[in-house]
């Protein structure tokens, strides 16, 4: 089975985002084919809430989770030691009042 890389994922995702007019940027730039994908949410006041994917064991599935959330410099630390444990982390942040991010649609899930 064939695998995207980690960029063209991002550049897809990051096109989706524009589609729907939401402000996103990457703060962080991974490891170009197989860097995991970190995103922060960040409301525009003061709360924000970090995700990645992860794996289930259960049903086999991989999903989008919460990583962090909270007041936005919380948030951040934990974006900061993440990236300390993995240097090929990729991190996008999107910037959205209503908290959008788009994670659940098909083909990002």
């Amino acid at each position: 089975m064939n695998r995207l890389t980690t960029e063209f994922w991002v550049q897809a995702y990051l096109a989706r985002l524009r589609f729907q007019e939401i402000p996103a940027f990457v703060v962080a730039h991974g490891d170009d084919t197989a860097g995991a994908v970190l995103v922060k949410l960040n409301t525009l006041d003061g709360q924000a809430t970090a995700c990645h994917r992860s794996y289930d064991l259960m049903s086999g599935d991989r999903r989008w989770v919460e990583l962090s959330s909270g007041d936005e410099a919380h948030v951040d630390a934990s974006i900061t030691r993440q990236r300390e444990f993995d240097p090929d982390l990729w991190v996008i942040e999107v910037e959205d009042r209503h908290g959008r991010h788009l994670l659940g649609e098909d083909g990002l899930e």
